[in-house]
């Protein structure tokens, strides 16, 4: 497998595929940093795309996108994709998921000690910090990152591209717009529309994010 990165989220990603015995012919894609050519003195960094085409036709075509930032997230994916890439969860075996009408999409990653109820849908590309809970009856869109220990209780809808902060928490039934982000720490008591970043207890809109 490839793995987008070699920096941060990346060496999380890493602990998954150690936890679920994923690290025959493991690479690392870094085209930013060049200061070591293996991760941990262990795993070959790759820096081109001509190298990242030609692992995905000869060795694995799966990878995983191992940075941060919804947008960000959605370019690696496609750009990956182009070049005959597949996308690849990587959910650690330290989790707890419900065993009734969940759906986790293509290139999640859940890290440990995430717990998942029963009822839950999570689209493509999500990422789930360490220690988050996500409720019953819960609906995340594709790209959303959610922070260690942010809580998203029952019957909530979260747009694409959203970003929720470290220990947030959104209250049942809230509607989280696209390209939002929450502050880290802010209790979420009402709905929220695209495009804006909302911090504080209980949360309120402090700016609008133009981003897309």
């Amino acid at each position: 497998m490839l793995i987008i990165g070699a920096k941060g989220f990346a060496k999380d990603i890493l602990e998954i595929l150690r936890q679920n015995n994923e690290l025959d012919d493991l690479v690392f894609y870094d085209d930013i940093n060049t200061d070591e050519e293996e991760l941990f003195g262990k795993f070959p960094i790759i820096r081109t795309m001509e190298e990242a085409a030609l692992y995905f036709s000869n060795v694995d075509n799966r990878f995983s996108i191992g940075i941060g930032n919804p947008g960000l997230r959605s370019k690696m994916y496609h750009r990956f994709v182009a070049i005959g890439g597949e996308i690849h969860s990587t959910i650690s075996p330290r989790t707890d998921i419900g065993h009734y009408e969940v759906s986790i999409g293509d290139g999640c990653n859940i890290l440990s000690g995430v717990k998942i109820s029963n009822s839950v849908e999570i689209g493509m590309g999500t990422m789930i910090y360490y220690n988050c809970l996500i409720n019953h009856d819960v609906v995340i869109g594709r790209f959303v990152e959610i922070s260690p220990g942010a809580i998203v209780l029952g019957k909530c809808k979260i747009g694409s591209y959203t970003h929720i902060g470290s220990g947030a928490v959104v209250l049942p039934g809230v509607v989280i717009g696209s390209y939002v982000t929450i502050a880290a720490g802010a209790v979420v008591t009402h709905n929220t529309p695209h495009h804006v970043m909302t911090a504080g207890v209980p949360a309120i809109i402090k700016k609008t994010n133009y981003y897309s």
